[in-house]
């Protein structure tokens, strides 16, 4: 195990190399490094990115600073569209390597058909802004207050506030899709055809200048 308690596969995982690969770094044997897996390294295990590529220098992050390494995790989830947001189906809810163009790192441990989406529009305003991004997960049902990603009868995914308003006469429930900004209406159950695909277990917030 490493420093941050990662085995050597977890770091191949973590780095999307060869675990043989992940050997010669930690016998400090010079690899082909890109600059972006060994910074991705050094947060996930505390071993110097330049130590990783050139194999001198420190070996491991050094303390007393006011910032530490925070683990990266290991656990790749698919950021994906809207438009397969919408065609999800608990029949055919996992991803693969190509239903993604980006991965993201997690050190969550969330189920195998989990997502991630990036936010899109106002109408979450102004906790979440365009750009930012949320991991769904189908298999977290939502409490009064959680966000969700939701489908209508379109195969439309949307992304609001989840907010239950009690049972129909066939005891059926019945809730609401809420926007943040109020500029936007909210969806019913009861008048719209949606359907709950995923509960949101983390928000990724991206400040942006200019």
């Amino acid at each position: 195990m490493d420093a941050a308690g990662l085995s050597p596969a977890d770091m191949a995982r973590a780095a999307d190399v060869s675990k043989p690969t992940v050997t010669f770094w930690l016998n400090g044997q010079t690899q082909s490094l890109k600059a972006g897996s060994a910074a991705a390294l050094e947060l996930a295990t505390g071993y110097r990115a330049n130590w990783l590529i050139m194999g001198k220098g420190p070996k491991l992050v050094r303390e007393g600073t006011n910032v530490s390494s925070v683990p990266l995790g290991v656990n790749r989830i698919p950021l994906i569209s809207y438009a397969q947001a919408g065609a999800w189906t608990e029949e055919n809810d996992s991803f693969s390597a190509g239903d993604a163009s980006e991965w993201l790192l997690t050190d969550l441990k969330p189920s195998t058909n989990t997502f991630a989406l990036q936010i899109k529009g106002d109408s979450m305003l102004p906790d979440f802004k365009p750009g930012d991004r949320v991991i769904i997960d189908p298999a977290v049902a939502p409490l009064p207050g959680d966000f969700v990603v939701a489908k209508n009868g379109n195969n439309e995914a949307t992304f609001k506030k989840y907010r239950p308003r009690g049972t129909d006469t066939s005891e059926k429930l019945v809730f609401e899709l809420v926007p943040l900004n109020d500029d936007f209406p909210s969806i019913r159950s009861d008048v719209a055809n949606v359907v709950i695909i995923g509960t949101m277990i983390e928000h990724r917030k991206y400040r942006k200048r200019g």
